[in-house]
């Protein structure tokens, strides 16, 4: 839960408008509010009164957050626009260069800018990659021959630092993505012309209807089936804003039959194991997650992969996976169970799966080791394993199924090292 932020208000404050504003600049960093909302806000201060710091926040929390993922954009707003005035020129100092040194160097921590730019949307500029490190006394040149074009720079874009409106276009062009991937070859035949086996069936029976002699010999050729994408997808407090991405980049490929996949499964874990298949069925992107996230009622709660995939391989692993189905394991890893039983199911799952594919978004960092039970208990039974914490990162997935196994190889051998 976030925590509230100590609060100093003025002598006359005029509450009601200034809670008006407060729910404009909530609307603005994503998180929809409407009047109805605003008039319960005050009438909730009204009565709940305002000079317990620990009430006030926590009334207009209950008014306006009407889901788990709001809850940190939430906090930081109330930050930015009732308690810290240096915070505000924090941000500013992170966008603009000109008024830099005013805070402590650090970059933005998730939602923050989303925050800030709800406060400031039309106060900040925006400036070139690099610009930051420009002296703030000197005039910054730009040279658009060396910025990063606006489109580079949203697929490389963390999902966690970007705006409301980067988040929107990240959203579009996620479901425009496609996973090409080659058909299955089929045991059963079918009747080819240029087949390069003889099909001895119909080859006796046509001598059957001709006396016993033998004309041309019918040939056949293997069948092709598209093959099945089964995705599990950790939607833990650590992990909600990177699953929505998958989530949209899922519902894609579930509404394109031009895709190449047979059948798509979609499952989310936290607490517990839920199947979303048919709501990603729906047309509209944000009907099928809405009612995705009313289904799973554990969205950024706490994890335990290890229970949820025993359930998974015990009651859905011999319906979804008989035919060699590709699986998507969307997970940082960071288990909070028995390690023990985290790598008997995973190894179990590796098993039963054409290819498994680990997405770990942790892995964006240089830093990354193996160290967590967790991921060291998974590891070793994955195919590939790669980040997804950005455009760029889903587009590569079409390398993980033309069989680059990602960092997984690396991973092993620091993982190895740290054993030692």
């Amino acid at each position: 839960m976030a925590e509230y932020i100590p609060l100093l208000l003025p002598e006359n404050p005029k509450l009601a408008q200034n809670i008006a504003h407060f729910a404009r600049a909530l609307r603005h960093a994503g998180i929809p509010v409407g009047p109805g909302r605003v008039i319960d806000a005050v009438e909730a201060i009204s009565a709940a009164g305002f000079t317990s710091r620990t009430d006030f926040y926590h009334a207009l929390a209950a008014c306006f957050i009407s889901r788990p993922e709001h809850r940190l954009v939430f906090a930081q707003t109330f930050r930015l626009f009732w308690r810290d005035p240096r915070y505000l020129e924090h941000m500013m100092s992170m966008m603009l260069p000109s008024v830099r040194g005013v805070s402590e160097e650090r970059k933005a921590q998730a939602a923050e800018k989303r925050a800030a730019q709800a406060l400031l949307q039309d106060e900040i500029p925006d400036i070139p990659e690099g610009a930051e490190d420009e002296d703030p006394g000197e005039e910054v040149e730009v040279k658009s021959t060396l910025t990063m074009s606006q489109e580079e720079r949203l697929r490389t874009l963390d999902f966690e630092q970007m705006s409301a409106a980067e988040l929107a276009e990240a959203k579009r062009r996620i479901a425009a993505l496609r996973l090409p991937v080659p058909p299955l070859m089929s045991r059963r035949h079918s009747p080819s012309i240029n087949g390069a086996r003889i099909d001895a069936r119909r080859s006796l029976r046509a001598a059957l209807r001709n006396g016993g002699e033998l004309g041309q010999l019918p040939r056949s050729s293997p069948r092709t089936r598209p093959p099945t994408l089964v995705a599990l997808c950790d939607i833990s407090g650590s992990m909600s804003q990177y699953s929505r991405a998958m989530l949209h980049f899922l519902h894609a490929i579930s509404n394109d039959a031009s895709a190449g996949w047979g059948k798509v499964h979609a499952f989310t874990f936290g607490t517990r194991l839920t199947n979303i298949t048919r709501h990603l069925k729906a047309r509209d992107v944000d009907a099928a997650l809405a009612s995705a996230g009313a289904e799973a009622q554990d969205w950024q709660g706490g994890t335990r992969i290890g229970e949820t995939l025993a359930r998974f391989n015990r009651d859905w692993s011999r319906r979804v996976l008989g035919q060699g189905a590709v699986v998507l394991l969307i997970t940082d890893g960071l288990e909070r169970g028995d390690p023990h039983l985290l790598q008997v199911e995973a190894g179990r799952l590796g098993r039963s799966a054409r290819k498994l594919i680990w997405i770990n978004p942790l892995l964006r960092w240089e830093e990354f080791a193996p160290k967590a039970a967790g991921i060291q208990a998974i590891l070793p039974n994955v195919d590939v394993f790669r980040t997804g914490h950005n455009i760029a990162s889903i587009e590569g997935l079409a390398q993980a199924l033309s069989g680059d196994s990602g960092e997984k190889h690396r991973m092993l051998a620091a993982m190895r090292s740290i054993d030692r």
